[in-house]
């Protein structure tokens, strides 16, 4: 879909299909020169705990660090905050659902929330939502005057599902549906709370049946655990901790946490989806689904961005909570798989983006 155009109905997802053929493993990287530059980006990156974990066509190599003391539980067997990572697990269900053809992502949000709400002309879909073209701000008007209080801690915290609902329920749309793209925590929020209600099933036994456990994502959870599962994320300072997450409503746009190793996992059902679980639903979120910017050259596809290599698309995805932040992408052509987290909250001209984007860049 390209925006400014009229998206088309009911065809769940506008679009061109994919070329999903095999992949062929055309890099060069042996272990040593992997081993080096792992180390080297850990060292580029100033956190209190650190782990770049490559797959090359299931090869891994994983290397850690950090400023801080290696914590008693090694850094690579504990859980990180995915934050806004968690909607490429959103944008797989959502396209599993639509696979099994349980429902269509053309259908309105509104109607699934409230079935006695008549949908307008334009009414938001549950595709405009992952896309983020549904014209819905990054957060709903009043989170900020809620969340204040713990806005250092856990503001999402103190916005409950029912209040996302009603937020968007309430919400007077600005824009026409599908014509604007507008980065929205709000918008993959009440996506899930759709979800939800389509299935008549709750969000976490939804996403862990559908996707985490299909996927044997064994380490990958969607509420806090302790010390001896999670890490312990860190504000700019890089040294006053900071408490687990809490993501209230919020649960589709940032609740996955999830082990390095299950990361890997999950990026390489991705990079080869071949005789996999969901192998319909990870085609289908490759496919390049919205193109927007000057010449049209940003593109998007189901909750992942696409840029180009000399190799074949690089799909990838940030996250960034109150104290960690993290790095997902993949690369179908050259069969590799890169996941990165750190535990110190972003801040201006942090490294750790630009340093997990280039080494995957640069298979």
């Amino acid at each position: 879909m390209t925006v400014g155009a009229r998206p088309a109905r009911p065809a769940p997802w506008p679009g061109i299909p994919p070329d999903v053929t095999g992949v062929t493993w055309r890099g060069t990287l042996d272990d040593d020169e992997a081993v080096r530059r792992l180390d080297e980006a850990v060292a580029a990156v100033d956190a209190p705990d650190v782990v770049f974990a490559l797959s090359r066509y299931g090869r891994r190599t994983v290397r850690t660090g950090g400023t801080a003391p290696a914590p008693p539980v090694p850094r690579d067997q504990l859980r990180y905050e995915m934050g806004s990572a968690s909607k490429t697990f959103t944008g797989l269900l959502l396209a599993h659902l639509t696979q099994t053809g349980l429902l269509s992502a053309g259908e309105p949000a509104a109607a699934l929330l409230d079935p006695a709400r008549r949908p307008g002309e334009d009414p938001v879909t549950l595709a405009h939502l992952i896309t983020h073209t549904a014209g819905l701000p990054a957060l709903p008007a009043d989170f900020y005057v809620r969340g204040l209080p713990a806005w250092r801690t856990n503001p999402y915290a103190r916005y409950p599902a029912e209040r996302v609902v009603d937020a968007f329920l309430r919400h007077r749309q600005r824009h026409r549906p599908g014509t604007r793209w507008h980065y929205s925590n709000f918008g993959v929020a009440v996506l899930g709370h759709a979800l939800t209600a389509a299935t008549a099933t709750p969000w976490d036994e939804l996403l862990t049946g559908q996707v985490l456990d299909p996927l044997r994502l064994s380490g990958a959870t969607l509420a806090p655990g302790g010390p001896d599962t999670d890490a312990t994320g860190h504000r700019r300072d890089g040294t006053t901790p900071v408490p687990p997450l809490i993501v209230g409503g919020f649960q589709a746009a940032g609740a996955v946490r999830a082990t390095p190793d299950d990361l890997l996992t999950f990026l390489e059902a991705h990079v080869d989806p071949s005789g996999r679980p969901l192998t319909g639903a990870l085609r289908a979120v490759r496919r390049p689904v919205l193109r927007r910017g000057l010449g049209h050259h940003h593109v998007h596809t189901v909750a992942w961005f696409q840029h180009p290599t000399e190799c074949g698309p690089m799909y990838f995805h940030g996250g960034a909570t109150l104290g960690q932040q993290a790095f997902l992408g993949f690369r179908p052509d050259i069969g590799t798989a890169l996941a990165a987290v750190c535990t110190r909250r972003f801040r201006a001209g942090d490294a750790f983006v630009p340093t997990a984007y280039t080494l995957l860049a640069e298979m």
